[in-house]
């Protein structure tokens, strides 16, 4: 089938990590191959995440963490996306995440996981491939 209008993805930066450049990199990636975005900015909860991404029929979120607290943060996520039957958003994530993690987040649901060095291109091609509107 297909996407009916561009692929909505939100781009966030959950917990405490100040850091942003990675993440409005990638948004601008995203926006530049014609999606629409929705950048929620520094220091958010997965309940804000979760609640952005509903309120904004987003086909995708793209988490962005440097801070270590990915196992927890993605989880979260996962966890209030089953909780609100919004498992139809896929997620993905991208920073400083250690190889020995990146299976246990792929078994929580995480849909792909990108590490330091992954092109934008890359990302925006993954998205393209794997972001679909199952009631498209």
């Amino acid at each position: 089938m297909g996407v009916t209008g561009p692929i909505r993805v939100v781009v966030a930066k959950p917990g405490l990590d100040g850091h942003d450049r990675g993440a409005k990199v990638i948004a601008r990636a995203l926006r530049d191959a014609g999606m629409e975005v929705i950048y929620t900015g520094l220091h958010q909860t997965p309940e804000q995440i979760v609640d952005t991404a509903i309120q904004e029929d987003a086909d995708a979120i793209g988490l962005s963490i440097l801070s270590g607290a990915h196992n927890t943060l993605f989880a979260k996520v996962m966890e209030l996306l089953k909780e609100r039957d919004a498992e139809d958003i896929k997620v993905f994530g991208g920073g400083i995440i250690p190889e020995a993690d990146i299976g246990p987040l792929k078994k929580l649901g995480v849909a792909e996981i990108f590490t330091p060095g992954a092109t934008t291109s890359s990302i925006v091609e993954w998205v393209n491939v794997n972001v679909r509107r199952q009631d498209a």
